[in-house]
């Protein structure tokens, strides 16, 4: 299923490739939006509160109530499954978040729930980097790892790379071509340093 799911990245991002070439043939950086146009960083800082993603394995401990409590894993869907509650949405949510809706979930059948959740375990995260790089195709990487990270786990740029033309392609929620310099991303300010990666995220570099 993993193997599948990677081979669909690579192709995704290589069609995506295909695409711009006209964009490169004519020097411009057509249909993209350039990093500092952005109008909110996409995603929280280093340091931020983690947020629960899709893969995370979650440890539910409901206080002296060892029958509502579990080990559950965040489906595809972004819910999770839990004893005496109906599937609970848990993507996108800090532990302290989830664990206060909870405590309300449950107060129709516990006086004054206590629940505590940890992510036991973080799906790593799965994006591609393609074009001018050392290594192309899929890498996994640590959660809120940025384009910096990535292209080093690619083995740095190539000799032909083109430092003004990196981009990102993301194609949810909605598609987006996110356009970096590398002095963006190498500056320490800006908000190229407060990009993070998500699942699926094709890094292109003209």
């Amino acid at each position: 299923m993993q193997r599948s799911r990677t081979i669909s990245i690579v192709i995704i991002g290589l069609c995506c490739v295909s695409a711009m070439a006209s964009a490169c043939a004519s020097g411009t950086t057509a249909g993209s939006i350039d990093i500092e146009k952005v109008a909110q960083p996409p995603d929280p800082a280093p340091g931020s509160e983690y947020t629960i993603q899709i893969g995370d394995l979650l440890d539910v401990q409901v206080w002296d109530q060892d029958k509502m409590s579990a080990k559950t894993r965040v489906r595809n869907d972004g819910r999770i499954s839990l004893p005496f509650l109906n599937d609970v949405e848990a993507a996108g949510k800090t532990p302290v978040a989830l664990s206060g809706e909870l405590e309300t979930g449950l107060k129709a059948v516990v006086l004054n729930p206590r629940v505590t959740v940890v992510v036991e375990e973080s799906r790593l995260l799965t994006v591609s980097v393609l074009g001018e790089v050392a290594k192309q195709g899929a890498l996994q990487l640590e959660p809120g790892a940025g384009v910096v990270q990535a292209i080093a786990a690619a083995g740095g740029l190539s000799t032909f790379a083109h430092k003004d033309r990196i981009f990102v392609v993301r194609s949810t929620p909605q598609p987006i071509r996110i356009h970096f310099t590398f002095k963006d991303l190498t500056s320490g300010t800006g908000k190229a340093q407060l990009f993070r990666l998500r699942n699926g995220d094709v890094i292109v570099v003209e």
